[in-house]
């Protein structure tokens, strides 16, 4: 007759060696678990006994392996595959690869502690963010480590894979949320003033890629929303639905994974939500300005570089080239566009929740209720607030 949860036996196996077993629940895949452990003496098999049923009793399961967290964050990757983005595995890899792993990936699963965690947290706040000086016993002075952002990455896709563990009966205990989450440091991402978007918005009317940048400047789109724009998705408004991305590997992605080939790695790609489908309206001076470049053409990419789609690090490179002939703080990345939109419609007077319809997502703030979206009305109106405030400053 077989036993029930929880319940455990003591007995002398054919090794003279006292085994002790306790009956867990059944895995996922409805199969009978056990936990089983022998010991050389019955003192020590009756006090591990009454150990694991102690331990059972709180958490309501038990460790049965004793599989390494190497091999298990494999396991967890080609599980996390089928359902998330070629890039974000990638990422995920490479956190494993180049941080977790080094240190904790030799280590049982069943081993790995709260204490564990936490030396994982203070190894990588003391790592230099330039690979370079990573070998160095006493970097220079002023090194700029992994930021707490980076560490809370880390943090979480440790997290994530013990949280599979757990689920799939290897722990029964996840160690990362016996610990603190690493916390991350609230920065002020720089954005350009209405001055500076006024004289950047002039110093671009001659240059040949002025469009490019006066569509980051007038819309708040994200990187790879403006360089994948298609000719056929301007129209009344933009079609913001596809994005160009750079893919190491391309066959990794989920079944589900739409995206488009262009050239050497680059894809469009859907944003990674459907909140991020945008068709904000194109209104003026924007309209004009990319009529006038698209010209007669019917098909392919808006904005092109020599003939060639836009590399999304190229696309970073060149604005901060752009800032620096413009005269202006050359310390607004990219992505501060985005805050300077956000910035010039609120110095416009439109609500929140419109300028979140506008860029897709407002990053200053964490989004604090659902809306429903596709109000084109206020929209437009916002846009065409913060146009003529833009317009005003040229005067």
């Amino acid at each position: 007759m077989a036993r029930g949860k929880g319940e455990g036996s003591l007995f002398k196996n054919s090794r003279g060696l006292w085994e002790v077993r306790i009956e867990l629940p059944s895995g996922l895949d409805g199969k009978r678990r056990r936990k089983i452990v022998r010991r050389k003496n019955k003192a020590d098999a009756v006090k591990e006994l009454r150990r694991l049923k102690t331990e059972l009793s709180k958490t309501g399961d038990l460790a049965t392996s004793s599989v390494t967290l190497e091999v298990w964050s494999e396991h967890w990757l080609k599980k996390r595959a089928e359902k998330l983005a070629p890039n974000t595995i990638s990422g995920y890899r490479t956190v494993f690869q180049q941080y977790i792993n080094p240190i904790l990936g030799k280590r049982a699963l069943d081993k790995i502690t709260p204490q564990h965690v936490k030396h994982l947290h203070e190894v990588l706040a003391e790592t230099p963010k330039d690979k370079a000086l990573r070998e160095l016993s006493d970097p220079p002075e002023g090194t700029e480590m992994l930021s707490s952002t980076y560490i809370l990455l880390v943090h979480n896709a440790l997290a994530g894979c013990l949280k599979m563990a757990v689920r799939e009966g290897k722990l029964s205990a996840n160690p990362c949320e016996l610990v603190d989450r690493p916390t991350k440091r609230v920065t002020d991402e720089k954005a350009l003033t209405l001055d500076e978007a006024v004289t950047l918005l002039r110093h671009i009317a001659n240059d040949p890629n002025g469009a490019f940048w006066a569509t980051y400047l007038l819309t708040g789109a994200r990187r790879g929303e403006v360089s994948g724009l298609e000719v056929e998705r301007v129209g009344d408004v933009l079609d913001l639905s596809w994005q160009i991305q750079r893919i190491k590997d391309i066959k990794s992605a989920p079944a589900n994974y739409e995206y488009r080939d262009l050239e050497n790695r680059l894809y469009l790609v859907r944003p990674k939500s459907k909140a991020g489908w945008r068709t904000p309206p194109l209104v003026e001076p924007l309209a004009t300005i990319l009529r006038r470049h698209i010209g007669d053409r019917k098909e392919g990419l808006v904005f092109q570089r020599d003939g060639r789609p836009w590399d999304p690090a190229d696309v970073s490179k060149e604005w901060r080239k752009l800032l620096i002939d413009a005269g202006v703080d050359a310390d607004v990345k990219l992505h501060g566009a985005r805050h300077t939109v956000v910035d010039l419609l609120y110095e416009a007077g439109v609500s929140e929740p419109v300028i979140m319809e506008i860029v897709g997502h407002s990053s200053r703030a964490v989004t604090r209720s659902y809306r429903t979206r596709g109000n084109e009305k206020m929209v437009r109106e916002a846009l065409e607030k913060m146009s003529a405030l833009v317009a005003g400053g040229e005067k």
